[in-house]
């Protein structure tokens, strides 16, 4: 086990790396705990929980709305949680978020942890102190930004990950190191995912080096005033082919960032597009999608960093080099229906 503390200026988040369950038995009062648990992770591991008081939720996009945050609420009263109780989310993105905003309005706020239990909430989703959900087609509209009190690593979850899930996590660790490591980058390119799927020591370093690269660029800017908006790299066209295609959340960011890397030549003359394509495709992740420009465009302008007539958009200068830049939404639209299998229909 190894512990790393990260400081913020309204509370402290310590990351438990290479630890099991058993440490939260160390960390809270287990009779004033309430785990929010991902159903699949709750079918697999129910013997792990066996004495917990928990509350089941469903996993996928789809649910990261209004209605499970009040059948949550609502289980969270009948269980008697109060200013004392703590919540443990357990599962994937969707299930962090969730803990998380759940946490930050229950009561006007009681304090919060995570297990997470994919690639991509280990690397990602749990990470940054941002919970919320959607609000219809429009990603994470509804939220607030709250560092967890913890966050603990327990490889144990992901033996039953299938590898459709795997793939969707790394899509997340090639974007930190596009936009900030190009020594991961290289990293990157020389292994592939069966080398860390078959190296727990491997995988370890992977994880805690995408940890500290995440909570470092957090702790300069946690409420996304600056640089923090390089993390948004590949998300803004990502969440919009993800809310419409119904896609896997890594699998619309790898589209997002392969857009990104060719919007990146056109307008900033970047040079290495074709390394960055390549490397989303040797971990088994999608580059291009057949879309209507304009109907992905019109969700687009609803993103949150859309101004009145542009976009901050994450460019790439370099690898491991990124840049917030405003994109008109006239060249915007422009840029999309260059990409392949764009269609536009008006």
């Amino acid at each position: 086990m190894y512990k790393k503390v990260f400081h913020f200026k309204e509370k402290d988040c310590t990351v438990f790396f290479n630890d099991s369950f058993s440490r939260l038995e160390k960390i809270v009062d287990k009779n004033n705990a309430i785990l929010i648990i991902d159903k699949n992770v709750f079918k697999k591991h129910q013997r792990t929980f066996i004495g917990w008081k928990t509350i089941v939720c469903e996993r996928g996009e789809e649910n990261k709305n209004e209605t499970v945050v009040h059948s949550i609420i609502t289980q969270l009263i009948i269980l008697g949680a109060n200013r004392q109780t703590f919540l443990i989310g357990i599962g994937g993105g969707v299930v962090t978020d969730i803990t998380g905003f759940v946490a930050g309005i229950y009561i006007r706020g009681i304090r919060f942890g995570f297990f997470p239990t994919t690639i991509l909430s280990m690397v990602d989703a749990a990470l940054g102190g941002k919970n919320g959900i959607n609000s219809g087609l429009y990603k994470n509209m509804i939220g607030l930004i709250q560092q967890p009190d913890f966050i603990v690593y327990d490889k144990k979850f992901l033996h039953s990950l299938p590898q459709k899930e795997w793939v969707n996590g790394f899509a997340e660790i090639i974007k930190h190191a596009c936009i900030r490591d190009r020594n991961l980058f290289n990293y990157m390119e020389k292994n592939e995912l069966k080398d860390f799927q078959n190296d727990s020591r491997k995988l370890d370093k992977l994880i805690q080096k995408n940890v500290h690269l995440k909570m470092k660029i957090v702790q300069e800017d946690p409420y996304e005033k600056s640089v923090r908006k390089l993390l948004n790299f590949g998300h803004t066209l990502g969440h919009a082919i993800e809310n419409e295609f119904k896609l896997p959340h890594g699998f619309a960011i790898s589209i997002g960032m392969a857009a990104a890397a060719k919007f990146s030549m056109n307008i900033l003359h970047f040079k290495e597009v074709e390394r960055v394509i390549n490397l989303l495709k040797k971990y088994g992740l999608p580059i291009h999608k057949k879309m209507n420009a304009k109907n992905i465009f019109a969700i687009m302008q609803k993103d949150k960093k859309s101004r009145n007539d542009s976009i901050d958009y994450i460019l790439l200068e370099q690898i491991g080099k990124a840049i917030i830049y405003p994109i008109p939404l006239s060249q915007l639209l422009i840029e999309m229906q260059k990409l392949p299998n764009a269609v536009y229909h008006s």
